[in-house]
């Protein structure tokens, strides 16, 4: 199917067409504090309620310029031993935070049995690449050793984040894999990540208007972030260990500007021999897993990606 006929699903129209009818202001059109302000308010309006924990808490981990907030999901009041999500939210470096991503994570700890530790990373502008990455590496390190604070019995970590975090589950696997943790990376999860410059994809000439994710705003969090091109750190396709990757399950959203950076991704793990689970969420769209309220049919991905991470983990542990 060409690229002009591209299939949209009718939950993902309603949004689409809803959001243009109410002509708001773009994320790159807004300062930098209103955006984050109009990012919450639109996770808050759009996602899904969350899910009842018999474990949430509030924590913080020491990082390379000072201690990072983290939050603890899980569905056991009394840990066993098993891996533990390491979780890095999107919002383009610059916008997210552990509000905007606690509905999300408490339905992947729910769903997934596994405990997870959102991180709230230092943002750009204010703190530009690479204090994302060093203080997501920092946090999974913690992670892994089993500080009395997390109360967990951590036998693995599992990277995982969407867009923005996405790519820094990407650049703490390979970093854990460099430079091996307490315990093993034994599967990575990146959403519709962004691991291969992306200016040059068709996706992005495609969906780069009219799908939320706009190539303007890609261009504004970049200039925020302002990344060093030739660092493995902002383009992990640029890594040099790609054959000592961990399991892998990769999604990508059909109408995503991104789209190809993951399929572009996931083609270069597979051809390195790693095991890879790839998931494009057809007639959908970037940012769909926390606005699950809004698109539902986002309830029937999410279910298939749960699957996939169970499947990946029983068959390699």
């Amino acid at each position: 199917m060409a690229e002009t006929e591209h299939y949209v699903r009718a939950d993902v129209r309603a949004f689409l067409d809803m959001l243009a009818a109410m002509g708001r202001p773009q994320l790159h059109e807004m300062g930098v504090e209103e955006a984050r302000e109009a990012s919450r308010t639109m996770t808050a309006l759009a996602d899904a309620d969350p899910r009842d924990l018999p474990v949430i808490r509030n924590l913080t981990c020491p990082g390379p310029a000072g201690d990072i907030p983290v939050r603890l999901y899980d569905s056991q009041a009394d840990a066993t031993p098993r891996p533990t999500i390491a979780f890095f939210h999107g919002g383009g470096f610059t916008i997210g935070c552990l509000e905007s991503y606690h509905s999300l994570c408490s339905t992947i700890a729910a769903e997934t049995g596994l405990p997870v530790v959102s991180v709230d990373y230092r943002l750009a502008p204010e703190h530009p690449f690479p204090a994302a990455p060093d203080d997501c590496e920092a946090a999974a390190r913690w992670i892994a050793e089993n500080p009395a604070e997390l109360g967990l019995q951590t036998t693995g970590i599992v990277p995982m984040g969407d867009s923005a975090g996405g790519n820094l589950t990407i650049v703490i696997t390979q970093a854990l894999v460099d430079e091996p943790a307490a315990v093993p990376v034994v599967m990575q999860v990146p959403i519709y990540p962004i691991a291969t410059p992306i200016a040059h994809h068709a996706s992005f000439a495609a969906f780069g208007e009219g799908f939320l994710l706009t190539r303007e705003a890609m261009g504004w969090f970049t200039d925020c972030y302002a990344p060093d091109d030739d660092s493995a750190r902002n383009y992990p396709i640029l890594w040099e260990g790609h054959g000592k990757t961990p399991p892998t399950v990769l999604v990508t959203a059909g109408l995503d500007p991104l789209r190809d950076s993951g399929r572009e991704y996931a083609a270069h793990l597979i051809q390195n021999g790693v095991d890879v689970t790839y998931l494009e969420m057809r007639g959908t769209i970037h940012g769909f897993v926390n606005i699950r309220k809004a698109i539902p049919s986002g309830n029937k991905d999410m279910a298939a990606m749960f699957a996939a991470m169970k499947m990946t983990l029983e068959h390699n542990l």
